[in-house]
């Protein structure tokens, strides 16, 4: 094929593999993932949707809820129709400049949403254990800087990471076992030193989501402690529901994202398409889940979502 007659310094494209291994089953592989895209989607989409609607929800909580969602829509989206573009037609090929942008794309979203959930467990923080000065400590204006922040910061740290790609020699070998281009599947393929990229990729790991999930771990903590020692067992049970539906949105978001880090890195044991069906579960299932968890959970939502239902049947 001519896409493999290519000069180490200037490779004209990749070709991704999809699931090897499981090739055969591409096209029933195909069926959960665009159930989970477009549900996903649909709820997502609902969210912004309501909130932008109700003046009621113009409140950091939702806003940050709206944050969430345009995430998981930027995430999902960056990886799952290609992924079922290779299911589908067989269209592996990708050039190397759409490669590079995907890898940065979806690392930025990633971080991103990290960002995002340090907020939700901040805001969660100052509603239960300094719910007076809530309204003065938590604006919108104020949401919106955070955002902004969150949106540098991810795009600062992860802007090396397709410099560094760009910069490895690429020999004929293009193919890269995987449904989209992530950092260290790309680096993979190169024949030069990658250190430099596993590291980087390492030090991103454990300064950003490690740093991140150490605040999270640290608001709830002292979310907790507060609970414990509300006396009204409504106001009790209240709090406590809302840490439930934030601590579960975390729990999915993370625990996929560094299995799928740790394994990628560590697993040479495991068996490749486990790896990559599980680096494809972190783009699909916080996307799908997460509307769910807020509608279901959160009672001024869900009767506003119920609203809007009602109104279309």
């Amino acid at each position: 094929m001519a896409v493999f007659n290519l000069t180490p310094s200037d490779p004209s494209g990749f070709i991704l593999m999809g699931i090897p291994g499981l090739e055969a089953a591409h096209l029933w592989i195909s069926i959960p993932f665009s159930m989970f895209y477009i549900i996903g989607l649909m709820g997502n989409f609902m969210i912004l949707f309501v909130v932008g609607k109700e003046q009621t929800l113009h409140k950091p909580m939702y806003l940050l809820l709206c944050m969430l969602a345009v995430t998981d829509i930027c995430m999902s989206t960056s990886a799952v129709p290609k992924a079922l573009c290779i299911f589908w037609f067989n269209l592996k090929g990708m050039t190397v400049g759409g490669c590079l942008t995907q890898t940065f794309f979806l690392h930025t979203v990633y971080t991103m949403r990290s960002a995002v959930l340090v907020t939700m467990a901040f805001d969660r923080y100052v509603a239960i254990c300094n719910p007076l000065r809530y309204t003065t400590i938590l604006t919108n204006t104020c949401i919106a800087n955070l955002g902004l922040v969150g949106l540098i910061r991810a795009v600062l740290f992860i802007l090396p990471m397709p410099l560094l790609l760009r910069r490895l020699p690429f020999c004929a070998n293009h193919i890269i076992a995987h449904t989209y281009c992530d950092h260290i599947a790309v680096a993979k393929t190169s024949c030069g030193d990658i250190t430099v990229n596993r590291m980087y990729g390492l030090v991103i790991v454990f300064l950003v989501i490690g740093l991140d999930l150490a605040l999270i771990v640290l608001s709830y903590g002292l979310i907790i402690r507060a609970v414990l020692r509300i006396s009204s067992k409504k106001a009790h049970q209240k709090a406590l529901n809302t840490c439930t539906v934030h601590i579960c949105v975390m729990l999915i978001s993370y625990t996929s994202v560094l299995l799928t880090t740790l394994i990628h890195r560590f697993g040479e044991g495991i068996t490749p398409h486990v790896h990559i069906i599980l680096a494809n579960l972190y783009v699909l299932l916080p996307p799908m889940l997460n509307p769910i968890i807020y509608g279901v959970r959160i009672k001024e939502l869900r009767d506003k979502v119920g609203k809007y239902t009602c109104r279309i049947r």
